[in-house]
């Protein structure tokens, strides 16, 4: 796992912020067989801006990560009290994954709890925070006590594997 804090100028950041405050959702999508759909989810497509930024950014950060390709890029958005259900991203892979509200405190609550060594790691949801993880870690969003919660997910192969 790895967490990048002021992961954009701040510029950048109340731009990625908006975008995902003026965006159009569609209805939350399951991530097993067995659990019903949590949450709403915008795409991002590749021809917009914010895809450019983030990929761009995440190259810069990550040099390791030049030959990437991107299978998806979205925002996840879940509803105060929501309770979504973990899973994985798939067998291989990584995901990233932007924490995109403009502000928060410990009582919010809202982290991505991750399974490592059969114990829950909890990642907070800081402002303007990234984390990469191996997509085949199980794990699942934590919903803010009184806001919506906006993180935008990153799934990319690396093609030098």
């Amino acid at each position: 796992m790895k967490v990048v804090d002021s992961f954009f100028e701040q510029k950048d950041a109340e731009y990625v912020y908006k975008y995902c405050l003026t965006s159009s959702y569609t209805y939350g999508e399951t991530d097993t067989n067995t659990t019903p759909p949590t949450g709403m989810v915008h795409e991002i497509k590749k021809t917009e801006r914010i895809y450019k930024l983030l990929k761009k950014r995440i190259q810069e950060v990550f040099t390791n990560l030049q030959n990437i390709s991107i299978n998806r890029m979205y925002v996840n958005c879940f509803a105060p009290t929501e309770k979504p259900y973990f899973h994985t991203d798939g067998d291989k892979g990584i995901t990233f994954l932007y924490y995109a509200n403009s502000d928060w405190k410990l009582d919010d609550g809202g982290e991505t709890q991750i399974i490592v060594d059969n114990e829950i790691k909890g990642i907070l949801p800081i402002p303007n925070r990234l984390v990469g993880f191996d997509a085949h870690l199980v794990h699942k969003a934590t919903a803010f006590r009184n806001k919506h919660r906006f993180t935008i997910a990153v799934k990319l192969i690396n093609n030098d594997n």
